[in-house]
């Protein structure tokens, strides 16, 4: 039996593609046995024609495909700027094959035969990855906009203060006075949220804010 939540995979996708239709059913069942929503592909080229919902997900790969390897495929997902965590599977693996994969950035590499529960533990530590990505942009598109409500001084001053520098060396680089400093330090502060200089410092490097000086 599964030890996965049900409610913790729901309205979370996981992508199969392997040229074996009866591997690609098998697996199907297997997660649509705990809740999970899944589609399956018989090639790349099918994957790569889908709209990827904009929800958690992971890709279970086999290696070796008709027309390309997984890792080729891989390789092509990451210079398309498709992010998705991939499990591979397959039964004709090697040491340098799944060292490739993984230092590409594979959440796991199962060979066949492979117990069903350690499929499911690599797609839940997947999936729970995505969100953990998705969770991540959302929070900087989030900072981009209240980013953006800062006038241009107060960014200016920003960038210097996360750079390090006192309210009497920016002013002297800003050609303003201290006091003015101090008030558009403290207005960036409050338009960014934060209750501390280190909060402010956190969201700078998120928004890659760059350090003046």
């Amino acid at each position: 039996m599964s030890t996965l939540d049900e409610k913790s995979v729901e309205g979370r996708q996981v992508f199969i593609v392997d040229d074996d239709g009866a591997l690609r059913e098998a697996l199907s069942s297997l997660f649509r046995s705990v809740g999970m929503n899944v589609e399956t592909f018989a090639s790349a080229d099918e994957f790569l024609a889908h709209s990827l919902p904009a929800v958690p997900s992971c890709l279970v790969l086999d290696v070796r495909l008709q027309y390309t390897s997984g890792l080729e495929f891989q390789t092509q997902l990451q210079a398309s700027g498709i992010e998705i965590p991939i499990i591979f599977i397959t039964g004709h693996g090697d040491i340098s094959m799944t060292v490739k994969a993984m230092k590409a950035g594979a959440v796991d590499f199962l060979a066949k035969p492979f117990r069903d529960q350690d499929l499911l533990d690599a797609v839940s530590v997947a999936l729970e990855k995505d969100r953990k990505r998705r969770e991540g942009q959302k929070q900087t598109v989030q900072l981009q906009q209240i980013y953006a409500t800062l006038t241009a001084r107060e960014q200016e001053v920003m960038g210097y203060a996360v750079s390090g520098l006192m309210n009497k060396q920016i002013a002297g680089e800003m050609n303003l006075s201290e006091i003015t400093v101090k008030i558009h330090r403290g207005h960036a502060m409050k338009k960014m949220q934060v209750k501390s200089f280190a909060e402010l410092v956190r969201m700078a490097e998120l928004l890659g804010v760059r350090k003046r000086g």
